[in-house]
């Protein structure tokens, strides 16, 4: 079929005649009616095609014009045309045929057999040279393909790309250009690692000098009988809690994904959410809530759920730049389908009147690395950290949008009962903690250590301290202290390799363990008896973590 030569010679006996000389040369011919009819044919495969001119007259061109126009990138099919003897100028519309015919050889008739037969070898040739590279360019593009199959994240893009491309050099660019996106994501995950940790210093070092202030006060307020002095001492602890607040989403923010599951209300973590929601938001947004019970448990990360909250709240205001609104409903309902285990669940469900996600796109949303923002604009990890949140805590993610509407994204989180606070267990165990007791703390901070040395030694305890690990361990040797409180980041050596060390020594010794980072995990430790005392912290919760531990 590619070597076949058609003829569009209506008139005559032209077609006949131009048929019988090419078969001396073997040539395949065809003979077609009509333009229409050679279009037709174009597509089922040929080599070249001759015409008269006269067959190309009073517009019955069009259907091949047509052809031509939709043919491939790969293709520029050759044309032999029999034109009459140019007595003259040819005519504008002559010229307009030759000019939309594009690789076209034109032959005066009339003319002699062998000018005939080396105008057809010449553009079979021609012919035979473009679907050569056809080949050729078709082995290449499934070498780029196999590629394209390494790395998953890229397949859907590149195929949908291929699909839609016509031709392999526009293939090759959009390889190029996918690649240089995946680039940029990479850049752009990286930098919000860096930032996170970063962030998580940041917050460490700042938690330090609340904790001093925070302590301070307080300890300013119970020992001053000036009542003027004692406001202004709760009006610092009130900004103190304030800057303790925001430090807690910065470390939510840079935390590890480390989930530590525990009984959350989520009507409660959510209320608690509101100001730094409505921060996000800015003033173009109206945020609301509606809870359909006032306590809603479940079992989950509490820092990584809120986490997952913001990223839904963040994503809403970027979808609506002009302004609008934002609600988040809970409530509980029963599972749905067989995609979740059979129960109840509290379902958070976050609704924007925002732009909306095309159809296409919203099955691909909760990808690794999938973003419909600009390069630079977001990394592709916020909706697929939302899933796998939800899918730690034994729930799920489902996205629901609508074009022009807006969108809504539910967190299904396994429902539990609600769980109340041993009070009367832990005042019975602080109740039992009573004699002079021997506390060695061990913070490289002067400020902070010397802040919980006064507080120690105002609630009653007698208190060794030591600004580095290898100098508790010496005290520890030296004391025998009956409870060991040191600061997990320290330089040297932390707060877990002296806890580790100190087990050695002392395999029952009560342990507090004090951070002000969010992501210390102490499972690993083969240790018991140890607690952690998230900093920024009251004095309250320092006496009574102390007279609980001490009491176990």
């Amino acid at each position: 079929m590619e070597q076949r030569v058609l003829i569009l010679a209506p008139f005559g006996r032209d077609a006949d005649v131009i048929a019988a000389v090419l078969h001396n040369d073997a040539r395949e011919c065809m003979a077609c009616g009509d333009a229409g009819a050679l279009a037709t044919q174009l597509d089922a495969g040929a080599g070249t095609a001759l015409l008269t001119e006269e067959a190309l007259a009073n517009g019955h061109a069009m259907n091949l014009f047509a052809w031509l126009e939709r043919q491939p990138a790969w293709s520029d099919f050759p044309f032999i045309l029999l034109a009459a003897p140019s007595l003259s100028r040819r005519s504008a519309r002559g010229l307009e045929v030759l000019e939309r015919l594009g690789n076209v050889v034109v032959l005066e008739r009339p003319l002699n057999s062998e000018t005939l037969r080396r105008a057809v070898t010449s553009s079979l040739r021609a012919r035979s040279r473009q679907y050569e590279s056809r080949r050729l360019l078709s082995d290449r593009i499934d070498a780029q393909n196999a590629l394209v199959q390494l790395n998953d994240s890229l397949e859907s893009r590149i195929s949908a790309r291929t699909h839609e491309l016509a031709s392999a050099n526009n293939r090759l660019m959009a390889e190029i250009h996918e690649r240089a996106k995946v680039q940029a994501v990479l850049v752009q995950s990286q930098k919000m690692e860096a930032l996170g940790q970063l962030t998580g210093g940041i917050a460490h070092d700042f938690n330090n000098l609340l904790n001093v202030i925070m302590v301070n006060a307080e300890l300013i307020a119970r020992v001053s009988s000036d009542e003027r002095i004692r406001g202004m001492a709760t009006t610092v602890k009130r900004a103190t809690e304030r800057g303790a607040k925001l430090t807690g989403q910065l470390l939510t923010f840079s935390r590890n994904s480390n989930p530590d599951l525990k009984a959350v209300d989520v009507a409660a973590l959510l209320q608690g959410m509101r100001d730094i929601i409505a921060v996000s938001l800015g003033s173009g947004i109206r945020y609301s809530n509606e809870f359909e019970r006032s306590e809603m448990w479940t079992q989950a990360d509490a820092n990584q759920l809120e986490l997952a909250v913001l990223n839904l709240a963040i994503n809403a205001r970027d979808a609506m730049p002009a302004g609008g609104e934002l609600d988040i409903r809970v409530k509980t309902h029963d599972a749905p389908d067989e995609t979740l285990r059979q129960g109840r669940y509290v379902v958070i469900e976050v609704t924007d009147t925002g732009s909306g996600i095309p159809p296409e796109v919203v099955s691909r949303v909760f990808d690794p690395f999938f973003t419909t923002k600009p390069v630079g604009k977001g990394t592709g990890l916020g909706l697929s950290q939302v899933y796998g949140i939800a899918r730690q805590a034994g729930g799920a993610a489902r996205i629901f949008s609508e074009e022009g509407v807006g969108t809504t994204v539910q967190i299904w989180l396994p429902w539990r009962e609600r769980v109340a606070r041993p009070i009367e267990a832990e005042a019975g165990a602080e109740a039992s903690a009573t004699g002079d007791k021997h506390v060695l703390v061990v913070e490289d901070d002067g400020e902070v250590r010397a802040m919980l040395v006064e507080s120690l030694r105002m609630l009653g305890y007698t208190v060794t301290e030591a600004a580095d690990g290898q100098t508790g361990l010496q005290h520890l040797r030296d004391n025998h202290p009956d409870l060991l409180m040191v600061d997990f980041a320290m330089p040297g050596m932390n707060g877990i390799d002296v806890i580790s060390e100190a087990r050695k020594l002392r395999a029952d010794l009560p342990v507090i363990l004090a951070t002000g980072y969010a992501d210390v995990d102490i499972t690993g430790l083969a240790v018991k008896r140890c607690t952690i005392l998230r900093k920024p912290f009251q004095l309250d919760d320092l006496a009574r973590t102390v007279r609980l531990v001490l009491a176990a």
